[in-house]
């Protein structure tokens, strides 16, 4: 079906039934409403459906199926693939479920499905908490933790998804479902790692960690020294307590009051360390970079939902992301990381990360559909541009950028990382022993594949 076969009744009757506001082709808001993220996607969708509450959702999903309409969730993260729209379908919009309530005591989070980390991190701030999010504020927090959910405390508190103990769900068939250790938990085991496959999912809960301090530090140089750079950071970082999380990361230097004038807008290589504790606790593991000539040199205390915002994503850029997790990376694989990043895009948003992993990662639960969590490193080609000219030459420099590491590649990768895959890889990053128990959940929860604009999961 069509945005043209929607007729006005169609859309009253939905309306008839819904908090929220139902937005469709020709409403002063729709051009608004069907805008995400990445810039290179452009859908038209039938409706967009805003929820207000669960009942919304579970209104927008039978509205959907009853029309044979192609259904898309739309979290409120950055939703890169383009997944979060349907062209000429149902978008079903959770950005207003983003209310975030916090135990304290308990510590515990419930949070609604459309919030994003920003709405996280600063609720658990007033208390002196945190968990494991995406590395900038606008990150979504369901697309995230249902993929694994990586990030800057991930060495000390694990992944996201090791921290959620529950989660409420609207099937395909506008069931409301609750899934637990203890409440149909082989949907509970496949929310880790199996994406958003199960059904839309309203609410989070999460346990939470102290972290009554955090610091962060933040070192750059021109490009050039990037080589002896990554060792050092390789180095340090092989070496460094749970605490110390961060990137070696290759960008251009952006127009920042810390940075000096020959420095803005040119290629440079620049590395972030995070730690949760003080800037005096993390000055040792900053130590070992110190002595290559660096132009740029912030140490300070931080609170932690402040850092997430000092770098959040520029929205309104084309985007293409790709990433390649590692069982090491020994001088070759640096040399290779190295040499890609002399492809990117410069002037432009574009990075190329290499991120270290282990720690709290490594030793989390190992029965969750996230085998990459076993890498002791990641590599991220994070491509944003702006002239579609230059579409071919971004998303070819990312793709080969993973590629190249292959050699020490773990053999899976993070799903939240990747612009596209094929079958072969969507089964890789969820471990290939899962690929049956995953089907087997997909097909009693969802078994006509309704939410399959995702990472999908076919039905057993």
């Amino acid at each position: 079906m069509t945005a043209e076969l929607l007729d006005d009744r169609a859309l009253d009757a939905l309306r008839s039934r819904f908090s929220g506001e139902v937005i469709a082709p020709g409403s002063p808001a729709y051009d608004e409403a069907r805008v995400i993220f990445n810039a290179m996607v452009d859908k038209r969708p039938a409706v967009i459906a805003q929820c207000a509450t669960v009942d919304d959702v579970a209104a927008a999903v039978a509205f959907g199926t009853e029309r044979d309409l192609e259904i898309a969730v739309r979290c409120g993260g950055h939703g890169v693939t383009g997944a979060a729209l349907s062209e000429g379908g149902l978008v079903v919009d959770l950005r207003r479920l983003n209310a975030v309530e916090i135990d304290p005591v308990a510590r515990v989070a419930r949070v609604g499905g459309g919030a994003v980390m920003g709405d996280l991190d600063r609720a658990c701030q007033a208390h002196g908490l945190a968990v494991t999010g995406g590395r900038v504020s606008t990150t979504g927090v369901g697309g995230l933790v249902l993929g694994g959910g990586s990030g800057w405390l991930e060495r000390k508190f694990g992944l996201m998804c090791d921290n959620l103990l529950a989660a409420e769900l609207v099937t395909a068939d506008g069931r409301r479902v609750r899934a637990s250790e203890h409440e149909n938990p082989e949907l509970f085991w496949a929310l880790h790692g199996g994406g958003g496959n199960f059904g839309v999912v309203t609410a989070f809960v999460f346990g939470l960690h102290p972290l009554p301090e955090f610091s962060m530090a933040l070192l750059m140089w021109p490009a050039e020294g990037g080589p002896e750079l990554a060792r050092a950071y390789r180095d340090a970082m092989d070496a460094a307590p749970d605490e110390a999380g961060g990137a070696m990361i290759f960008f251009t230097a952006p127009p920042e009051p810390f940075v000096p004038d020959h420095l803005v807008g040119q290629f440079a290589a620049g590395v972030l360390i995070t730690y949760a504790g003080t800037a005096e606790q993390a000055r040792p593991w900053v130590a070992p970079m110190l002595g290559y000539g660096h132009q740029v040199e912030v140490v300070q205390d931080v609170p932690y939902a402040d850092l997430q915002c000092m770098i959040d994503d520029p929205p309104g850029f084309r985007n293409y992301w790709s990433a390649a997790y590692l069982t090491g990376v020994p001088d070759p694989a640096l040399e290779k990381f190295c040499e890609a990043a002399r492809e990117m895009v410069v002037p432009s948003p574009s990075q190329h990360a290499l991120f270290p992993m282990g720690g709290a990662v490594a030793l989390g639960p190992t029965e969750y559909p996230v085998p990459w969590r076993s890498a002791p490193w990641a590599v991220h080609p994070f491509g944003m541009w702006e002239d579609p000219a230059d579409d071919a030459r971004v998303c070819d420099w990312a793709h080969r950028a993973a590629v190249d590491m292959a050699p020490w590649s773990v053999g899976a990768s993070y799903l939240n990382f990747m612009s596209e895959e094929d079958d072969e890889v969507a089964i890789a990053a969820r471990g290939t022993a899962n690929a049956a128990r995953l089907a087997a959940v997909k097909a009693e929860y969802d078994p006509g594949n309704v939410f399959h604009l995702n990472h999908n999961i076919r039905p057993a």
